[in-house]
């Protein structure tokens, strides 16, 4: 996915390509019944939300079926992206460019007031060629987890569930000032129901928009009429897996040898 994004394999991913990578992935899923929104220029666009969130209901007999079948299939009972009448879970990347070349402390009270709220899951950010997760502040320092460990990859397993407890942080939360982030950070947010997203517009009308003379983001009700046509996501054709890059990287490789044998 990264490599679909412009990214090769090693490259760092600032946080805009990783939230451009969640929302592709979770549409691969195929169980997964989450709703991956990555706003654009700043701007949340509450109809573009409701519009991808809310389903049409199904009618109980296909609902029924569809729902018997997908537990045989995982042996559990999970909702799939296809079998979600009502309100999609939610998951809100606003990605943020908050100065040039260091933070505008004009944003820092704005940055902190996103923490505070209920659906708050923190912030992607970092400094060059560190990347954090940012999960709360304290005073003027934000807390941060630093959850990289090389490792193998998680396997599932027969009942289709997953043992991801060495995947997670191991290590206490660290602290960093503020200004010492890199200015390109995502905050992310998480509705689970309709209210919950409500509600969360409520906060930011009081506490980032009408608060802040410079703003961080953008909130506004309608599509804006400039913009392209609204398409809730789709599941992607994959056109690479990277593969032929590690390929294309080998060939490179031996052709290398065979001049230097060549030369010899």
């Amino acid at each position: 996915m990264g490599v679909g994004e412009g990214k090769s394999i090693g490259e760092w991913f600032g946080p805009n390509t990783v939230a451009q990578v969640l929302k592709k992935l979770a549409l691969f899923d195929e169980w997964n019944s989450l709703a991956v929104y990555v706003s654009m220029d700043n701007t949340v666009v509450i109809e573009d939300i409701k519009k991808m969130c809310w389903c049409p209901a199904q009618s109980s007999s296909v609902a029924h079926s569809s729902a018997h079948l997908h537990r045989s299939a995982l042996g559990q009972n999970k909702n799939t992206a296809g079998l979600c009448p009502g309100w999609k879970p939610l998951l809100l990347i606003i990605p943020l460019r908050l100065g040039i070349n260091h933070i505008n402390p004009v944003y820092i009270d704005a940055f902190k007031e996103c923490f505070k709220m209920p659906q708050s899951l923190g912030a992607l950010g970092g400094k060059p060629n560190n990347a954090y997760y940012f999960i709360g502040f304290l005073g003027n320092e934000l807390i941060y987890l630093d959850p990289h460990t090389t490792q193998s990859f998680v396997d599932s397993e027969e009942n289709g569930t997953v043992d991801d407890e060495s995947f997670h942080c191991q290590q206490a939360p660290h602290r960093m000032k503020i200004m010492n982030l890199d200015p390109s950070v995502a905050l992310g947010f998480f509705c689970k129901e309709e209210c919950d997203f409500d509600n969360w517009c409520s906060l930011v009308q009081k506490e980032i928009v009408k608060q802040q003379s410079l703003r961080m983001f953008e909130l506004v009700q309608k599509h804006p009429p400039h913009w392209p046509p609204f398409v809730p996501p789709s599941k992607p054709e994959v056109t690479t897996t990277g593969a032929e890059l590690i390929e294309s990287t080998d060939k490179l490789f031996e052709l290398e040898e065979e001049f230097e044998i060549l030369s010899v």
